[in-house]
């Protein structure tokens, strides 16, 4: 198994990017934790502060504060993504296409009603 990791500019591929600088667009500086951003028919981009553990409770280095997770189960570097979702004609949405049910709770709650 390979420990290596896609090189950063394979990590910005398809990624938004800030006009101001032409690099591809950060977290907020005043944001705390992680950001995770699902990428249409793509990998799961986490940036910021983030642990990374296997199922085990062993943590993994991912040896930077934004990494590609594989969402296609065909990278060569699992968890990581490697860019087969690309050549593998992997499909996905980018959010989900009906809202989730704790969603629509915790919505009700906020306006102090009870969910529909």
């Amino acid at each position: 198994m390979s420990s290596a990791l896609p090189a950063d500019d394979d990590l910005n591929d398809d990624l938004p990017v800030d006009p101001t600088t032409g690099q591809p667009a950060d977290q907020p500086a005043d944001a705390v934790g992680a950001t995770i951003t699902p990428y249409r028919d793509g990998p799961l981009i986490v940036r910021g502060d983030f642990r990374l553990v296997d199922q085990d409770g062993a943590e993994i280095d991912p040896g930077r504060r934004t990494v590609a997770l594989c969402r296609c189960g065909k990278s060569g570097i699992k968890p990581f993504c490697d860019g087969t979702h690309k050549r593998s004609g992997f499909s996905a949405p980018s959010a989900p296409s009906r809202p989730r049910p704790a969603a629509a709770i915790r919505s009700a709650s906020r306006e102090g009603g009870r969910p529909a």
